[in-house]
């Protein structure tokens, strides 16, 4: 989590990121000090789904573009860049288009069949949940945001469709 909100912060110092919310669905006091120390907004949801907590966290947002990175993920360095450009680009557009950002495995993950499986159904399916996502607040709540459900990210990757979702060149790394 902190390698993920460490990634930001060049984001945010160049505007594209005004608001942080920490999403926590533990109850740990360790991530309301680290979303203390990193100036984040923090909101405990122990006890609610993944999915409501997601939403929880949305509602809370106040900014017209969502972006949604689950604990442990990071951008690549060039993030900050195309996410700036991908957001005009939709705006001026007027389409209703989502970022999915490119998977990359990470560095520190050993090669086993079980990657090798990941990698494979990402190819077929489409890009899963983790690989983060970048979405108009107006677009996120015309599909109807995060239901209270079982593989709501999922779920919401499948309402935005294909047609609907652009792959951004920057990378994500997702831990294993």
């Amino acid at each position: 989590m902190v390698a993920t909100l460490a990634a930001l912060v060049p984001g945010a110092a160049a505007g594209v990121i005004r608001e942080v919310t920490l999403v926590d669905r533990t109850s740990d006091d360790a991530i309301a000090r680290v979303a203390d120390v990193a100036g984040c907004h923090f909101l405990a949801c122990g006890g609610l789904s993944r999915a409501a907590a997601l939403a929880a966290g949305a509602r809370q947002a106040r900014s017209a573009w969502l972006m949604f990175l689950h604990p442990g993920a990071v951008l690549d360095s060039g993030w900050i860049d195309e996410t700036a450009q991908f957001i005009q680009s939709v705006s001026l557009s007027g389409h209703q288009l989502a970022g999915v950002f490119r998977y990359a495995r990470s560095p520190y993950t050993g090669s086993e069949w079980g990657e090798g499986f990941r990698r494979l159904s990402r190819i077929i399916g489409g890009p899963s949940a983790d690989q983060g996502l970048l979405i108009a607040r107006a677009h996120y709540d015309s599909l109807g945001g995060y239901a209270d459900a079982r593989s709501a990210e999922t779920r919401l990757l499948s309402k935005i469709g294909r047609s609907g979702r652009a792959m951004l060149r920057t990378r994500i790394f997702v831990p294993a």
